[in-house]
This record gives C-alpha cells, sequence and structure tokens, in this order.
C-alpha cells in the first residue's frame, strides 16, 4: 500500500471553511455565524453557516447517494469506482471529476480543494488512506460517514434501512435540498413496503426460510452475509432469515460445510463480475455450488432455489431497495417453502 504525505503535513491550499470548527473530542467550536445545518455523523459533530460547493466523495455509495440528491453541481471530485455507474445518474456522474480510480489518498483529495467530504465507511479515513477525520477536522473540512457504519452511535434501535434514509435526510439538511431528500425517502421507503406486501408475516422464526447470501469467493472459501450485514433486514422484511444470522460481522468467511448445515432454503448470489476477481461472477458461484461434493446436495442447489443479484446493492446504498425488489419477487416466483 502506499504511504502518501499525511493530510495534516503541509497542507497548504486554500480549504473552504465550513463557519465552523471540531475538535479531537468531537465537541463543537463556535468561529463564526450561526450554524444553519447540524447534526451528528458517527460520532462526530457536523456544522454549515452555508451549504458545501467542493464535496468529495471516497466511494460509490456516497457519489451514488449524492447524485440521486442532484447535488452534482456541488461534487469537486469522486473516487473508488467498483462497477458501472447506474443508467439514470451517468450523465450527471460525467460532470463530476475523478480524483482517484480506487481509494483515495489524501493527496488526492487535497488536490481537489473539498469544503466537504462523504464516505460510507469509517475505514476509508485513515493516515494512509484520505486522512483522518480528526485532521480534516483541524483544517475546516467536515467529514460524513453513513450512519449504516455505527449503528451503535446513530439512532439505536433503527433498521439498516431507516438509518440509510437518514443519511438522506443528514445530507439533504447539509445542502439545503431537504425536500429532495425527503423525496427519496419517501420512495424507498414505499419500495420496502411492497417488497414485504406478500411476507408470510404469521410464520414463527423457525418456519421462516432461511437464505445464504453468497458475496465472494476468494480462495475458494465463501464469504456470506452475516448478522450486522443490510441482507438480514432484507431477508426480515420478505418473511425469510439469515442462515448466517448468528454471526456477529457484516461478511465472514465460512466454509461450505458450514453453509451445507444451514440447509438454507434459498441461496442468493451476490455478482461482482465487474470487479473482476477471481470468484466474483455469478457463474463462477454457481459453479462452486453445484461442484462441491457437499453443497451440491443441498435440495437448494438441486432445485436451483438460488437469486442472482448485483453484489454492490447488497451493501447499503441508494440501490439496496432493488436487490430488495429482486429477493422479493425471486423467492415468490420460486416459491416460498417451509
Amino acid at each position: 500500500m502506499r504511504h502518501p504525505a499525511r493530510l495534516g503535513l503541509a497542507l497548504t491550499i486554500a480549504l473552504a471553511t465550513a463557519g465552523c470548527s471540531t475538535t479531537a473530542g468531537g465537541a463543537k467550536a463556535d468561529t463564526g455565524p450561526a450554524a444553519r445545518a447540524t447534526f451528528t455523523s458517527c460520532g462526530r459533530h457536523v456544522a454549515f453557516t452555508e451549504p458545501p460547493n467542493r464535496t468529495v466523495t471516497l466511494d460509490q455509495a456516497s457519489t451514488e447517494i449524492l447524485l440521486a440528491l442532484g447535488l452534482q453541481d456541488r461534487m469537486a471530485g469522486t473516487a473508488n469506482l467498483k462497477t458501472k455507474i447506474p443508467p439514470q445518474y451517468e450523465a450527471a456522474y460525467a460532470q463530476v471529476p475523478v480524483i482517484a480510480p480506487k481509494i483515495a489518498t489524501g493527496e488526492q483529495l487535497r488536490s481537489a480543494t473539498p469544503d466537504f467530504v462523504v464516505a460510507s465507511s469509517t475505514d476509508l479515513y485513515t493516515e494512509e488512506r484520505a486522512g483522518t477525520r480528526e485532521e480534516l477536522a483541524g483544517l475546516g473540512v467536515p467529514t460524513f460517514v453513513s450512519a449504516v457504519d455505527c449503528p451503535r452511535q446513530n439512532q439505536a434501535g433503527k433498521t439498516a434501512f431507516e438509518l440509510l434514509f437518514s443519511d438522506y435526510e443528514n445530507l439533504g439538511e447539509a445542502f439545503g435540498v431537504e425536500e429532495r431528500a425527503e423525496e427519496l425517502a419517501t420512495a424507498q421507503r414505499s419500495a420496502l413496503v411492497e417488497a414485504g406486501a406478500h411476507a408470510p408475516g404469521h410464520l414463527p422464526g423457525a418456519d421462516r426460510p432461511t437464505v445464504v447470501y453468497l458475496y465472494s469467493v476468494f480462495n475458494g472459501m465463501p464469504y456470506v452475509a452475516g448478522g450486522t450485514g443490510l441482507p438480514s433486514e432484507m431477508s426480515r422484511i420478505v418473511g425469510a432469515k439469515n442462515a448466517f444470522d448468528d454471526v456477529d460481522e457484516d461478511w465472514p468467511e465460512v466454509s461450505w460445510e458450514e453453509v451445507a448445515e444451514r440447509e438454507p432454503d434459498f441461496i442468493v448470489i451476490g455478482d461482482l463480475s465487474e470487479r473482476g476477481r477471481p470468484g466474483d461472477s455469478a457463474a463462477e458461484k454457481r459453479a462452486a455450488l453445484t461442484t462441491h461434493p457437499v453443497v451440491s446436495e443441498l435440495a437448494a442447489v438441486r432445485d436451483d432455489k438460488i437469486l442472482e443479484v448485483p453484489g454492490i446493492e447488497l451493501d447499503p446504498s441508494v440501490r439496496s431497495v432493488h436487490a430488495l425488489g429482486l429477493l422479493a419477487d425471486g423467492m415468490k416466483d420460486l416459491g416460498r417453502v417451509r
């Protein structure tokens, strides 16, 4: 991994400030006019006296949320594109500079002179990557992390989808586009209701069909959805149960024998073909399922109760309701069991 100059060292560019700074402990320091927008993002106070005009997004999920809110003219850069931008956002995306094809470094970030930085996860804010949130706060640059990445600090008890919708609303407040944000959240809440409309809600937990989400196969080993990721909530909405709900990780590595032991009624394959790593494509994952001496004997594999969805949509993003719809329709078409 490259080790670029840290953001805190000799950062001499002129950065548009946000009208307030944040101390290392997360407390607000009033240095100017009263904030017009203020909220907490993953444990840090964020405040604006003016809407941001030079925002940089550090990953595709954040990029697509801002595009969905019509904010391409407020974006100074994007990074870390994992797959193709959806057709409805292509024209808007073309207007935004790409500062890094993969994970952005501090040098690449500062070249864009941002006044706001947005990311889906805290791991993009490190000294070796874009710089820490503390470093950026010291430079007067507010930072944002999706509430889904730190649910214990963000409105405990809310579902992953509700945390995602709170991202829309907070970003809408920051940019002064609250109405657009509310429209987006409302439309996606309606999609959740539609996906759950035919769920057999009367079934007790033991009678709900179980699902294994096969996200990737790396060095021959399966990575599946654990209990802390979005697929567990998706399963609940459609009246099913994630077979690995008891594992306290988003995407744990398991063994094929563990998959077989769970005896899932359905298997959802996340197609990551565009990422291009060995084992990423839906075809490769199907081959792994059908040729394994134990897993191939599962009824879900023998009866082809296998659904394919875009892998990127299994992580929280503006696209996730699309994967939820595919799950609901696919389970209905294949016939629920138990």
